[in-house]
């Protein structure tokens, strides 16, 4: 049995350790620990100081919330306290029943009493943030800080666009019905879109890439220069008020929020109101379904007592509302170990490390893997053999490394290097001063580049040959049948059945998909060539902007920037791989083999009520030019053939929802955009009115 001696030295030791970790992590913006860990952490000293309350300190991290303002930002008193909300880590239904209970007991309510309505919403992985307006105008904003005192980040939220400097409007009479003084309380976050792109841009340049969204929104916020700050993209929901001083506000947190909406503030569209434990157990399981698709990081959902007269009963228990908490999903961050640290050679020949896991599992998945990218991340990041690193997986994004754990490490581990050969084909290592990647030089003599080239021509997107994949790829190359993709309309039944695994029926499926997959489109080919710096939009460019092949070949550089968003770097990427007597070999067996497409107009897929000739006759102001987002499953069109149809008309195909966006096309199990574009007002169509605008 433990003294009390030795539970006061098993506190101390804890509240140390937390109060570290929410230095690094509030403070200095670097997470040593992956959330569930931290939140072991944390129960453990709840745990403890609740077993022996006469232990318990005014100073325990239990007592307040984490983190403290930067002396270089001015601090700002907070006229409401800034509180967390209880976290609630029991998967699935025993964590809703534990809150619905806990809140029922609170109230008093018997089991034969009706049950309880929640304000229901995701729970952001980004920064909380207070704006507090005055007469309508943002005059601040505030970081959490620990609570009671946050930081004066006004300079830099205000180039957050989503955030209004002016409710309600623009320029206009301000309406009386905004209060006075009005605190709304939010979250700071970087779209999952928003970071990628960041992050591509970033390593284009060789200049440090951000660990996750939530660092990359936490970082920006406090940047000490707002121009800094101005360049990475950040968005903003409220969730919440702080001060309020005159006015009238509704009496419930469902219709704050969209009071908040109506006034200008943005506010996430997956929010809902449900009753019960059966009502938040729905909530939770439709949000975790989404969770994947959803434009922005999460790491579980927030249940709310709607009703503000009853949140006012229920009050606070020291540092969180007992009317609130947030429900986690299974952690996605996860600790292991790196085993190894290996080159792997992609269709370009871009050296990619990848680091080899013990593993481990996050994210729904056990992961044995995560891509180090480049060099410059293995440096930045300082991840070496047999460290000790934060693994992190949202979705079906490939896992990687967020951070390594120096302190675990062994002592005398030495540094990665990349090789100065292929460790493929032993082809020199090339890598330019002023990119981030190294490539190996060996082109198609490289065995790796070859085999990736192939499954990049095979692609769905590409030439589409159903039943090409990696084991099949890996014996025709390393059996010396197929050097380039010309070779594949040369094989035969008699070169397959000599393969492993190669049944009769198999060889003659994969024969037919290859044969009807010399009836293409010029798009599809452009792409399916597999130009660097080539993809899908700019591939569809170069067939609407030439028609012709023989046209797109003869282009130099000068020419090739005429095309639509083709910059210099693109249209010298074109220019160098035309240029390869290789390459022009290549194009000219696949033509021999018959490989065609029509060049006297674009190809348009059939559809029901819809021809080709009234595609090509004339693009109408209906479509030309506008932006259509398509989302879920259509009757009789595949969102590739609806893309077609709308980019031979002129439109332009777009991946997000945005106010921008014209028209979303919304078919069975649309998902968010299909929320986003109602929340926004936007036309909504099923497949007969995309037909319909089309052929207007």
């Amino acid at each position: 049995m433990n003294t009390a001696p030795d539970v006061a030295g098993q506190l101390a030791a804890l509240r140390a350790e937390i109060v570290r970790l929410d230095h690094a992590y509030y403070g200095l913006d670097r997470p040593l620990l992956p959330d569930a860990e931290y939140d072991r952490l944390f129960r453990s000293l709840q745990a403890l100081e609740q077993e022996h309350p006469e232990l318990v300190t005014a100073d325990s991290p239990t007592r307040r919330v984490g983190g403290q303002p930067l002396p270089e930002f001015q601090p700002v008193r907070h006229a409401v306290p800034m509180l967390s909300i209880r976290t609630e880590t029991d998967n699935g239904l025993p964590g809703a029943q534990a809150f619905d209970a806990r809140v029922r007991r609170e109230l008093g309510l018997m089991e034969q009493d009706a049950l309880l309505e929640y304000a229901c919403e995701p729970k952001f992985d980004g920064l909380a943030i207070n704006l507090r307006y005055e007469q309508g105008v943002l005059v601040q904003a505030a970081t959490r800080g620990d609570g009671q005192t946050g930081e004066d980040v006004s300079q830099n939220v205000r180039t957050i666009r989503s955030i209004p400097l002016r409710l309600n409007g623009e320029g206009g009479a301000q309406p009386a019905a905004v209060p006075q003084v009005l605190e709304v309380r939010g979250e700071v976050f970087m779209s999952r879109v928003d970071f990628e792109r960041y992050n591509a841009r970033q390593r284009a340049l060789g200049k440090a890439t951000l660990v996750n969204p939530r660092n990359g929104a936490a970082g920006s916020i406090r940047q000490l220069d707002p121009k800094l700050a101005a360049q990475r993209p950040l968005s903003f929901f409220a969730y919440g008020l702080g001060e309020v001083q005159g006015g009238t506000l509704p009496g419930s947190h469902a219709a704050i929020l969209d009071q908040l909406a109506a006034w200008g503030l943005p506010v996430c569209p997956q929010r809902t109101l449900s009753f019960g434990v059966a009502g938040l157990m729905a909530f939770y399981e439709r949000i975790q379904a989404m969770r994947d698709t959803l434009p922005f990081d999460i790491d579980g959902v927030v249940y709310k007592v709607n009703d503000l007269a009853l949140q006012h009963r229920l009050g606070f228990v020291t540092r969180e509302p007992r009317w609130a908490v947030a429900h986690k999903y299974p952690a996605e961050e996860a600790l292991t170990t790196v085993e190894a640290i290996e080159v792997q050679v992609g269709r370009t020949g871009a050296l990619t490390p990848v680091a080899r896991l013990t593993p481990v599992f996050v994210g729904g998945v056990t992961v044995t893997n995560a891509t180090l990218h480049n060099l410059d991340e293995v440096r930045r990041k300082d991840v070496r053999v047999g460290d000790t690193v934060i693994v992190r997986r949202a979705g079906d994004v490939i896992p990687e490394i967020a951070a390594s754990l120096p302190e675990r490490r062994p002592i005398m581990t030495p540094e990665f290097e990349l090789p100065t050969c292929c460790p493929v084909c032993g082809s020199a290592i090339e890598k330019p001063e002023d990119e981030a990647i190294a490539r190996c030089t060996g082109g198609l003599f490289c065995p790796a580049q070859r085999k990736r080239a192939l499954l990049h021509f095979a692609a769905r997107r590409a030439m589409d040959i159903e039943g090409l994949g990696d084991r099949l790829v890996e014996q025709l190359v390393d059996t010396g049948l197929v050097h380039t993709p010309a070779d594949l309309y040369r094989l035969e039944r008699s070169h397959l059945a000599a393969l492993e695994r190669m049944a009769e029926k198999s060889a003659d499926n994969l024969l037919a998909a290859i044969d009807k997959s010399r009836e293409t489109t010029l798009a599809r080919f452009i792409y399916a060539l597999g130009i660097r710096n080539v993809g899908e939009a700019t591939a569809r460019d170069l067939a609407r902007h030439f028609v012709r092949l023989d046209d797109l070949l003869a282009a130099d550089e000068e020419v090739l920037r005429q095309v639509s968003e083709v910059g210099p770097v693109v249209a010298a990427a074109i220019a160098r791989f035309f240029a390869e007597p290789h390459n022009r070999e290549v194009i000219r067996q696949l033509r021999e083999a018959g490989v065609h497409w029509p060049e006297d107009e674009l190809p348009v897929p059939a559809a029901a009520g819809f021809s080709a000739e009234s595609a090509t006759t004339g693009v109408t102001n209906r479509v030309a030019g506008r932006t259509f987002v398509l989302t879920g499953s259509l009757p009789s069109l595949t969102r590739e053939a609806a893309r077609e149809l709308i980019e031979a008309r002129g439109g332009k195909v777009a991946g997000s929802v945005s106010k921008k966006t014209d028209y979303v096309v919304a078919g069975a199990e649309a998902g968010s955009k299909y929320d986003k574009a109602l929340a926004l007002g936007l036309v909504i169509l099923d497949e007969a009115g995309l037909l319909e605008v089309l052929q207007a």
